[in-house]
C-alpha cells in the first residue's frame, strides 16, 4: 500500500511499532470482553491490504456488536479512526478496518465456514498474552 493509498484511507503511515501495539491492545481486549479463540497474525509479509488481521469469536449478536464498538473506542484513544464497519444481514461476521489493522468478529459457525485462518496461514501468529507479574508467580507457588 502506498502512503498516498494510506493517507486516503485514514492517515498518514504509523510505525510497525505503534501498528503492532495497538493490534496486541485490541486482541487483548476482545479476549477480556469474553471473545473466544483470539488470533492476531502479522501479515506485513504475504499482504499489501493490512499490517495485521485480529480474528475472534463472539458468543452473540449483541455481544460482538459491543467488542467493535468497545474496539472503535479503543483505536480512537490510541490515535486509529476506523475507516470502516460492516456486517452481513444477521451479524454473524462484523468486520472493523483500521486500515493497519482489520479486525473480523465472527459467529462461530461463520468463522468455521470462512476460515481465515487457512487463508492467512503464511502469516505470523502474534503472541498477545500478557506477561505474568512475578508478584503473582509467588503468590500462587505460595498458595499451594
Amino acid at each position: 500500500m502506498t502512503n498516498a493509498d494510506q493517507e486516503q484511507r485514514g492517515g498518514g503511515k504509523k510505525s510497525s511499532h505503534d501498528v503492532m501495539t495497538f493490534a496486541i491492545a485490541a486482541a487483548r481486549l476482545a479476549s477480556d470482553l469474553r471473545c473466544g479463540d483470539v488470533k492476531l497474525l502479522d501479515v506485513r509479509d504475504v499482504s499489501q491490504i493490512c499490517d495485521v488481521i485480529l480474528i475472534a469469536s463472539g458468543t452473540s449478536d449483541r455481544q460482538m456488536r459491543s467488542v467493535a464498538d468497545e474496539l472503535e473506542t479503543l483505536g480512537k484513544g490510541a490515535g486509529y479512526q476506523r475507516f470502516r464497519a460492516t456486517s452481513d444481514a444477521l451479524d454473524t461476521w462484523i468486520v472493523v478496518d483500521f486500515v493497519e489493522v482489520v479486525v473480523h468478529l465472527f459467529e462461530p459457525g461463520r468463522r468455521d465456514y470462512y476460515d481465515l485462518e487457512t487463508l492467512w496461514s503464511d502469516a505470523e501468529e502474534v503472541d498477545f498474552a500478557r506477561p505474568e507479574a512475578s508478584g503473582q508467580q509467588a503468590d500462587a507457588s505460595t498458595a499451594e
